[in-house]
């Protein structure tokens, strides 16, 4: 047993040192969540399973506090209203349980921010597409091959794994790094 989890851990650095090649997305993506909440404009996000998981994470990071007690940022998962969700994908269907709310509460300015392991969620192309009519930037977190959402996105972060534990491990690291450079461009010292 003690191989499987020095094998497990060895997969995990070896993953964190390749995604060392996407900083300048990491930074492009630090920069339009910067640009947006700066004009008065709000991070959404969007996940399945624990891509939601991480979705509510990463608003509550941005609306409680990372590292520095501030005042909240405006961010929001469109994962948590469990009465929309059932609704809307009991009367219109699954593939619209982002979309709808997109329509509801996005503004041109906004940043959505899609996260999925394979890159081809449909509910999240569906809500990807609704921000492109509402002038909404779209940011996709994925795995290696990025799937449809890297072909539509505004920026992709397509992560080095093909596996799904692998890849959500790097989206939480690397939500966790834009959340840091997003708080102290705000309210650190460091400018």
């Amino acid at each position: 047993m003690k191989i499987i989890i020095e094998q497990a851990f060895q997969t995990i650095s070896d993953n964190f040192q390749m995604l060392k090649s996407k900083s300048t997305i990491i930074n492009d993506i630090a920069n339009t969540w910067i640009g947006a909440l700066s004009r008065g404009n709000k991070v959404i996000f969007c996940g399945n399973g624990g891509s939601a998981a991480d979705s509510q994470h990463l608003a509550a990071e941005l609306m409680g506090r990372y590292k520095i007690d501030r005042n909240p940022m405006p961010a929001i998962s469109l994962t948590t209203d469990t009465s929309a969700l059932t609704a809307i994908g009991n009367d219109y269907g699954y593939e619209h349980v982002f979309s709808r709310p997109l329509k509801g509460i996005g503004q041109k300015g906004d940043v959505l921010v899609g996260i999925s392991t394979s890159g081809n969620s449909k509910n999240i192309i569906n809500a990807f597409s609704v921000a492109k009519q509402k002038g909404i930037t779209t940011i996709a977190f994925t795995g290696n091959n990025g799937g449809t959402m890297k072909k539509i996105a505004d920026i992709a972060l397509n992560v080095p794994s093909d596996t799904t534990n692998n890849i959500q491990e790097m989206h939480i690291a690397c939500g966790h790094i834009i959340c840091g450079i997003v708080e102290n461009y705000f309210f650190g010292k460091i400018k």
